[in-house]
């Protein structure tokens, strides 16, 4: 036997002349030499506890933790590559796990983004937008052909609608119907305008009830247009309310499309909110993404001999140096009130070809066509991975 666990704390309770010879927690026979039970893993030590011992544990571990972040910032940052091929190799005492490092500089990262709030601005010009887009100059009830609008073309415009119709035949056909084809003709159109919810709240109840001639896709988003307006109007907070309010039947349909109008009117809101809200989550999503991007680096090194997981743990690295060089370009452009980050990810391309050719030991041409590559596949999966990721946050939001 012997000191089976390394560690650096050596006073305290972990002192050669506290340990035992047998493990107070599982009975298992001890050397005075082990600092641990081999069975159990509990610390050898017959010391009573005092509050000295727990500093004593919490500052050794706090040392010891800031001595593997230098070492791993070091390595990182220097030697391209270099930690990969260390880690991989079992020499994994010196550096922080890649996994735990990535997760929290990705969240360093997002906590100091969002702090800036660089999107505040965006909130007053949707507070503009919406204010005037509230002012509606047309009130049109098509089941009564009542009339009122703030000026004689926009009436004149309404009129011409309303006979439209009755030369088609279309005056006793169901509300959305008749709104379909007033769009079809572009009388909806914001150069004459007319607002489209002015005909659609004239009787929402039967207007929804004429959503039942429609089918496919434009009935969906029929539904989500006309929940949208009822949400405005009448500042609907659940889909219970609309049901009661409008007699709607409680199908998963009308649940989904009041849902989707829901979401995308906070978004539209409050933008500020909902891109803090989103970027905060970033760092699932990047746990997700890596994984699947190794993908590609595993068939391109194929004839390599490095497993999937050697990959990965490549990704990690190179991943946690981008958001090294994305902190550092946050501070640069909080001090200096500018906008750095094209040089630091200009940094980061070369570091990047650097750590494959040292961790993969090819040539020049071989790692610039699999860099090339690479780079190309990494854009595509990230932008579709933003495309699904803020589509699914504006549905859920």
């Amino acid at each position: 036997m012997g000191d089976n666990k390394p560690s650096l704390i050596t006073k305290g309770r972990y002192q050669l002349k506290f340990r035992g010879t047998e493990c107070l927690n599982c009975g298992h026979l001890l050397d005075v030499s082990d600092k641990y039970c081999p069975n159990c893993s509990q610390a050898n030590s017959t010391k009573k506890l005092v509050l000295k011992d727990f500093f004593d544990e919490f500052f050794s571990s706090l040392i010891n933790y800031d001595s593997k972040l230098l070492k791993t910032l070091y390595a990182l940052l220097l030697k391209p590559g270099t930690i990969t091929k260390d880690y991989i190799k079992g020499r994994r005492i010196a550096y922080t796990n890649p996994f735990r490092f990535l997760l929290s500089l990705a969240f360093l990262y997002l906590l100091m983004f969002t702090y800036n709030n660089r999107f505040s601005g965006l909130d007053k010009i949707a507070d503009n937008y919406n204010n005037t887009s509230e002012s509606s100059p047309l009130s049109f009830d098509l089941n009564t052909g009542q009339i009122s609008a703030d000026s004689t073309e926009v009436r004149k415009q309404a009129e011409q609608a309303l006979l439209k119709l009755d030369s088609l035949g279309l005056n006793d056909a169901p509300v959305s119907k008749q709104m379909a084809h007033l769009d079809s003709l572009g009388v909806f159109s914001t150069q004459k305008g007319i607002d489209k919810d002015s005909f659609m709240l004239a009787d929402p109840k039967t207007y929804f009830k004429g959503l039942t001639d429609s089918t496919g896709t434009n009935k969906f988003i029929l539904k989500m247009e006309f929940f949208a307006s009822t949400i405005k109007h009448d500042t609907l907070s659940s889909f219970e309310e609309a049901k009661v309010k409008y007699d709607i039947k409680s199908t998963t349909s009308n649940k989904m499309a009041f849902n989707f109008s829901n979401s995308l009117l906070r978004v539209v809101q409050q933008p500020s909110s909902f891109l803090n809200s989103t970027i905060s989550k970033l760092p699932f999503a990047i746990f997700f993404f890596l994984p699947l991007f190794t993908v590609f680096i595993w068939v391109v090194y194929i004839r390599k001999n490095y497993t999937y997981t050697d990959h990965l743990i490549f990704s990690f690295h190179n991943q946690s140096l981008l958001f090294i060089l994305l902190i550092l370009s946050l501070i640069v452009d909080s001090i200096f009130n500018t906008a750095s980050s094209g040089l630091f990810l200009l940094i980061f391309s070369i570091y990047l070809y650097k750590a494959m050719r040292n961790f993969y030991g090819q040539g020049r041409f071989k790692t610039i066509v699999k860099y090339l590559f690479l780079n190309t596949m990494f854009t595509v999966l990230a932008l579709l991975v933003v495309i699904v990721f803020f589509t699914g946050s504006v549905i859920t939001y």
